[in-house]
């Protein structure tokens, strides 16, 4: 018998369904039995520390860990996960490439091995009070148009300032990546970004995208968030759609993953309570009965659990799809951090925006990613 820990994030999109899947086979006094005499204990950590901990850290104190898949490239170096794939058979993870949607599976292939099983899938969307604002913008202009009334948001702490302006890059054609830095449509969505952000409301630069939708949801002053990250949690009150496009849609896939650290020694009934989280059946009943974002295309697919979400999964699908995934070199966690202070410095306050590409840009020359 083994008591493994876990570690996910504090939320119930990332903490319900796994404390509710921990227990489904509990015996009398037990409230985390897998089955064989195993059980899985779940704790959490706060978003902040979920996009920006050491991989390296958590992997020594956890057995098992939900992720993001930028954490990749740190992960390999320091060699401290278990490779998912060879713990699955070759079906399992044919059918799990298969149908997951977007790139929730791909985003954790990485040096020849599938290092994260894809529970979670999100992107950044828009959002938007309905009665407030009856459709969103189709276009970077039309959204530049909104700013001005003071009630549209922007998601631009930690992390996210940056990855908003990867977003608008990609969706005007251009690229962000160790190999590739698109200055020219860098800097036309460093525009567009300084642009939206110039009326905010006031504070609102400071929150997560928990804390925009919270407050979109309950005090009212903000109308419209051209990229934040979707929430079906928050699907009751707002209204979730396409971001505006630029040449194509442009968004950055998050959503989360579950690995296995080499802290631990895996278990049948642990690798099978995994599968089952991953199982099309299950992403269609469990994980949205429990709060859950599912990752297979089927949930996303399925009528009844798009009309139990009011309609967020298909309002958000095609954006889904075709998100753009993060570079997962060794070291890419603090390089994003930087670059979001760096965007944030043009946006908010007034840096040149000639400097804050000169320094974007020599943060992603000469980075390999293992392939």
């Amino acid at each position: 018998m083994t008591d493994y820990v876990g570690l996910t994030w504090d939320h119930p999109r990332g903490r319900n369904a796994l404390e509710a899947a921990a227990a489904r086979r509990s015996g009398p006094g037990s409230s985390t039995g897998l089955g064989g005499g195993d059980t899985l204990r779940w704790e959490a950590q706060p978003l902040e520390g979920f996009e920006s901990a050491s991989i390296t850290d958590l992997a020594a104190r956890y057995d098992v860990l939900v992720l993001d898949h930028p954490h990749l490239g740190d992960a390999l170096a320091a060699d401290c996960l278990h490779p998912i794939d060879t713990l699955l058979s070759t079906e399992q993870v044919r059918r799990l490439e298969q149908g997951a949607v977007g790139a929730s599976v791909r985003s954790y292939l990485l040096g020849s091995h599938l290092w994260a099983l894809p529970l979670d899938a999100a992107t950044q969307v828009s959002a938007r009070r309905p009665h407030a604002l009856a459709e969103p913008p189709a276009t970077w202009q039309e959204a530049v148009g909104l700013a001005g009334g003071g009630r549209l948001a922007m998601s631009l702490a930690g992390p996210h300032a940056f990855l908003t302006l990867c977003s608008i890059t990609v969706s005007l054609g251009g690229e962000i990546s160790p190999s590739s830095f698109d200055r020219t449509a860098a800097g036309q969505a460093l525009e567009i970004l300084t642009a939206l952000s110039a009326n905010v409301p006031a504070g609102s630069e400071r929150l997560n995208p928990i804390g925009l939708l919270e407050r979109m949801r309950t005090m009212g002053d903000i109308d419209y968030i051209p990229l934040v990250y979707g929430y079906v949690t928050y699907a009751a009150d707002l209204a979730f759609g396409p971001p505006p496009r630029g040449r194509c849609i442009g968004s950055t896939i998050g959503g989360t993953g579950i690995a296995l650290t080499r802290r631990s020694t895996p278990s049948p009934a642990l690798v099978e309570h995994l599968s089952w989280l991953l199982a099309e059946e299950t992403q269609r009943t469990f994980i949205p009965a429990h709060d859950g974002q599912p990752s297979a295309r089927a949930s996303w697919a399925d009528p009844e659990v798009d009309a139990a979400a009011h309609g967020f999964y298909s309002a958000t699908r095609q954006t889904m799809e075709a998100a753009w995934v993060r570079p997962r070199f060794a070291g890419y966690v603090p390089v994003q951090s930087e670059s979001a202070r760096i965007v944030r410095s043009a946006v908010l306050d007034g840096r040149p925006a000639g400097h804050a590409l000169d320094e974007l840009q020599e943060l992603f020359t000469d980075r390999p990613e293992t392939s």
